[in-house]
């Protein structure tokens, strides 16, 4: 029996409740229940992938809270740290799904168990055995005290020996530009590994994202940064070398969740060992099979599945597993 996971992320998870495909949202009837959040959608990916992983964070102790952690569970995340708050309630996602239009995602997220976050909340042994703590600019942004929780574990992961990766996240419903850079500029620095859109860079680092990760690499803490560009590919720098991988075309039925899966994916190949090259093309082939399918996690495979698929892609193998 392990002493810990290896992986612990925290922050916001919500319920998603999804419209029916292609109906806009002021206008859908039908709605599917699931599980919305940067960092617990995350978790789920490391997890389907095979890897002990705990996920941290507040949910009202109400029966969307009791929903969200179910949903965790029977995807194999520890979730017994998580916190449940008998006063403020789990937060409530409702978005639509249109691939080839605008897709409209209201939050309601105002005076949740997550905004509550705060350092009091995350016990000491949280990261006890790990290897990894995952965090995204959302949690600092949603209070002052979930931003002193998200730089608690920044401490407690360093104690403990855990890398830091971050993933800037940036939404612009929970701040303004400057309050982003403010807030989430400075995390950025403290990460070891850092996944970050193109744009996020440039709006958090100021320049180019090229010459953003070149900073955090050789002024931060950076050990590996991944800039995934506009047009979805995406480059992986360090210093000992660069990387490149182009997305891999499918026909996407739901984008929304793409970086997150793109985000499991690297960081298991990390936790793996595995090489930038092949870190990269795992990723982008779980971030290929995650927009086939509705939800933020209902596409996330299986090792199994990520390894076939690839298999299928790189090597010419068979697509139908018989």
């Amino acid at each position: 029996m392990t002493a810990g996971p290896e992986a612990v992320t925290c922050g916001e998870a919500m319920l998603l409740m999804l419209a029916e495909p292609g109906v806009p949202l002021e206008r859908a009837v039908h709605f599917r229940r699931s599980v919305a959040g940067a960092e617990s959608n995350v978790a789920a990916g490391l997890a389907r992938l095979g890897h002990q992983v705990r996920w941290l964070g507040r949910l009202g102790a109400d029966p969307a809270g009791d929903a969200v952690l179910r949903e965790l569970r029977a995807d194999g995340v520890d979730v017994s740290y998580a916190g449940r708050d008998p006063e403020a309630p789990t937060g409530l996602l409702l978005r639509d799904s249109h691939p080839g239009r605008a897709i409209d995602v209201q939050y309601y997220r105002t005076g949740s168990a997550a905004a509550a976050l705060e350092p009091a909340h995350i016990g000491p042994d949280a990261l006890a055995g790990a290897r990894l703590l995952h965090l995204t600019g959302i949690t600092p942004m949603l209070s002052p005290s979930a931003a002193d929780a998200t730089r608690s574990l920044i401490e407690l992961a360093r104690r403990a020996g855990a890398a830091v990766s971050f993933d800037p996240n940036v939404r612009s419903k929970l701040g303004t530009e400057h309050e982003w850079i403010r807030t989430v500029g400075p995390l950025l620095r403290e990460a070891d590994l850092v996944l970050a859109g193109e744009d996020e860079l440039e709006l958090l680092l100021g320049g180019g994202a090229e010459e953003g990760a070149k900073a955090l690499l050789e002024l931060g803490r950076a050990r590996a940064v991944v800039i995934k560009r506009r047009d979805h590919s995406a480059t992986a720098v360090s210093r000992s070398g660069r990387w490149e991988q182009r997305p891999f075309p499918v026909r996407v039925a739901d984008p929304v969740g793409a970086g997150d899966a793109f985000a499991s994916g690297w960081l298991s190949a990390w936790l793996r060992g595995v090489a930038p090259q092949r870190a990269l093309a795992e990723a982008a082939c779980v971030a290929a099979l995650a927009v086939q399918a509705p939800s933020d996690t209902e596409g996330l495979p299986s090792a199994e599945c990520r390894d076939r698929t690839l298999d299928s892609i790189l090597g010419g193998a068979d697509s139908v597993h018989r």
